[in-house]
């Protein structure tokens, strides 16, 4: 912005004497401090210097660092980016309309919509931790409070009940002079700089709390305890709030809930007053966990499932839905064509509003270069617009094959579930078969491999998950169970034939796994489970696995009429060939 500005008051050196002078502009120039004899006749610049010596009076308060260039003048910093863009609206409004249009457009502008968009804070932050951690941080400040003993052992009623009375007045829970474990410090400290961060950087710099693994109301109504603690939530007779809590429902059986709780959540008093202003409900759907939890088959249809069911919950509660998907960039954790997958979502969902988090590798192949970052961005914008504009037909669809989808997941997921989660050995034949042990040595993780410290699938993060699928060349979490799903569910053939030509949903969907298949080697994977020392397991799972392989890519080949895989994409084959 210093640069910008300052460049700015080496171009603007129109003189009062040939030009027209806006009462605002003219106020703007006699604040700056600027009394130079040379620039009395020069309000542009006059003006622009005095925006500058705010800005770098600002600078120091922002990054604790002098700014590169000071400034000459002594002025006051700005309070906020917004009286930043207002001073710089006052001198384009003041160029508009003494030079005319031509002025609409250029150098100004452009500041001020950065300004605008990146304001003192660059990018918008979300608070994000997981609802154990929040059920034990607020057990303690209510036992240590002397509030409730043991908020652990109370049901869901109990629980919600409490947190409603506390969030209902003023005294707050945790003291300076107390004694606390390291997880209720760490908990505090991380809110207490969010709360600085904000009053520092503006409201925009944190937004959002997103809480992984809601599974019930009191999981949400906790955040709100704990921003009332750093005083981002404000009790009384019209309660407010800096920080909105949003749910992540990321398991299958999170997913299937997720329409009741959010039913609970919202037909609360408190929670009705504090979305009466914005009016706007944000929920993030988990692709990562869901697909481990059951397949990418099941997962993908329980996600289209919760996203229609949510809508018709916000619909309800006269609020804007806007899905947080949290995909990653491989198709086990939610990737593909975000293009396709807008197209796809079920009617109604996007409406002009979504957000996808883009992850790891995907931002270097999607943002590196100026030009692809351009066309990403207008190719997901284009995706909205025709998801919000266009009729899709998908409820419909939805409706009538929906019993179909119903049963190919769930004969997918008892498939995916069989080997994974019940076949004796299955873990040690993962650790030994995959690199995962060396991926979890590696210091690449924004988190710990495993929520737990134990030896199992259910405590492996996703995203290892994937990865050590992917390094070995099975990409197991991206098809397996689809074949299996098509021989046992008693689908004909010519209905999947129709249901791949009529709804994007499903055709996205085989489109993804697919890919994944192509981009899949038996022969690879067949080394890498030489590793396994118990031969007769190797040879048990890997079988199974290879068999599996077989059977979904004869069933994408059947649906899709193709003779082989990617036959109708070239281009990409040709691709994933050269890799």
């Amino acid at each position: 912005y210093l640069e910008r500005i300052h460049a700015l008051g080496a171009e603007l050196s129109i003189s009062s004497e040939l030009a027209k002078v806006t009462p605002a502009l003219k106020a703007l120039a006699e604040a700056s401090g600027d009394a130079s004899p040379h620039r009395l006749d020069e309000p542009y610049r006059r003006a622009l210097r005095g925006i500058y010596a705010r800005l770098a009076a600002t600078y120091p308060l922002l990054t604790g660092e002098a700014p590169p260039r000071p400034a000459t003048l002594v002025a006051e910093p700005y309070p906020d980016a917004q009286a930043l863009k207002a001073d710089l609206q006052t001198i384009l409004d003041a160029l508009v309309e003494s030079q005319g249009e031509i002025f609409a457009a250029g150098p100004l502008p452009d500041l001020i919509r950065a300004v605008d968009i990146f304001g003192f804070h660059l990018a918008t932050l979300d608070l994000r931790q997981n609802s154990a951690v929040h059920a034990r941080t607020i057990a303690e400040l209510l036992a240590v409070a002397g509030v409730c003993a043991d908020y652990q052992a109370l049901d869901e009623p109990a629980r919600c009940e409490l947190l409603l009375s506390e969030l209902a007045h003023g005294r707050l829970l945790y003291s300076p002079y107390a004694e606390y474990g390291e997880e209720t410090r760490r908990e505090y400290a991380v809110l207490s700089a969010a709360a600085q961060s904000r009053r520092r950087y503006g409201a925009e710099a944190i937004r959002a709390y997103i809480v992984s693994n809601t599974t019930s109301v009191s999981d949400l109504l906790e955040v709100y305890i704990l921003l009332k603690e750093v005083g981002l939530f404000h009790p009384g007779d019209e309660p407010s709030t800096e920080i909105f809590a949003e749910p992540l429902f990321e398991t299958i059986p999170d997913l299937r809930a997720a329409p009741q709780t959010m039913t609970a959540y919202l037909s609360l008093p408190l929670i009705k007053r504090l979305l009466a202003d914005e009016r706007l409900q944000e929920v993030m759907i988990g692709y990562s966990d869901s697909n481990k939890d059951g397949s990418y088959l099941t997962s993908t249809w329980e996600l289209h499932k919760a996203s229609t069911a949510l809508l018709k919950v916000t619909d309800e509660a006269a609020l804007r839905l806007q899905l947080f998907h949290g995909r990653g960039g491989t198709v086990g954790r939610g990737g593909g064509s975000s293009y396709d997958a807008l197209l796809a979502q079920p009617e109604g969902t996007v409406r002009g509003r979504i957000r996808i988090t883009e992850q790891g590798e995907v931002v270097a192949n999607k943002y590196a270069d100026p030009l692809l970052a351009r066309q990403s961005l207008e190719t997901i914008t284009a995706g909205v617009v025709l998801a919000s504009l266009g009729k899709s037909g998908d409820h419909e669809l939805a409706q009538r094959h929906g019993p179909t989808l119903g049963r190919l997941s769930q004969a997918s997921m008892e498939a995916y579930r069989n080997l994974v989660y019940e076949t004796p050995g299955f873990v040690d034949y993962f650790y030994a078969a995959t690199p995962l042990t060396e991926i979890v040595e590696l210091n690449i993780g924004s988190r710990p491999a495993s929520r737990q410290p134990t030896r199992s699938i259910e405590g492996l993060r996703a995203i290892p998950w994937v990865f050590s699928w992917s390094q070995s060349r099975t990409m197991l979490p991206g098809w397996y169970g689809f074949g299996s799903a098509v021989e046992a569910s008693g689908v004909s053939l010519a209905e999947l034939n129709d249901l791949h030509e009529a709804w994007p949903f499903f055709a996205t969907t085989l489109a993804n796994m697919e890919m994944v298949l192509a981009k899949a080697d038996v022969n690879i994977a067949r080394r890498y489970a030489d590793l396994v020392e118990d031969k007769t397991l190797a040879t048990t799972i890997f079988d199974r696995i290879s068999a599996e392989w077989d059977r979904t890519t004869n069933a994408i080949l059947a649906i899709s009429g193709q003779g082989a895989l990617l036959d109708r994409h070239a281009e990409l084959a040709e691709a994933l060939r050269t890799r």
